[in-house]
């Protein structure tokens, strides 16, 4: 019985964490034009809201729930996250859920362009996208972002810029 609590509560700590995020990032929404200054910016009509999230977060989730096994499920060991990107039509609000992202990282332990896709996922019925990463240490980590509209033929580039306290 204990452990079913356990689940449920693990399971409603994430979905009100990301919520949570989510909204705060909302509530910004009239400073989200400060491009690479904070959680949030607006590229050609499109807002983007970028947060950061420890892994074991998400861990504990037996793999078949759905937060258990999404992007391959929660990795083990130190300096792991969850990096996820929320996007939005800057113009009427509403969130954009068809997209194909990639996302480069630079700074510690991660050197040159390597590109990794972000997978879709669904939190309290909104579609996100995310994937995760290991950020080592505290640092000062450039994201870009590059997301592809399926109405656009070029792809949208969020850079945005992260300090890590690696804690």
């Amino acid at each position: 019985m204990s452990r079913v609590r356990s689940i449920v509560s693990r399971r409603n700590a994430i979905v009100t964490t990301c919520a949570s995020i989510l909204a705060a990032a909302l509530s910004r929404a009239a400073s989200a034009q400060d491009n690479g200054k904070g959680n949030s910016m607006i590229v050609e009509g499109v807002l983007a809201y970028f947060g950061v999230l420890p892994a074991a977060v998400v861990r504990g989730h037996p793999e078949s729930h759905a937060e258990g096994s999404m992007h391959g499920g929660s990795p083990e060991g130190q300096h792991q996250y969850h990096l996820i990107l929320a996007l939005f039509d800057a113009a009427s609000g509403k969130r954009i859920e068809s997209a194909q992202m990639s996302v480069s990282i630079m700074g510690l332990g991660h050197v040159g362009a390597t590109w990794l896709n972000l997978e879709p996922m669904t939190i309290a019925d909104s579609v996100t996208w995310g994937i995760f990463v290991r950020l080592a240490g505290p640092d000062l980590y450039d994201l870009v972002f590059k997301v592809l509209l399926p109405e656009r033929k070029t792809a949208i580039s969020f850079p945005f810029r992260y300090s890590h306290s690696g804690n």
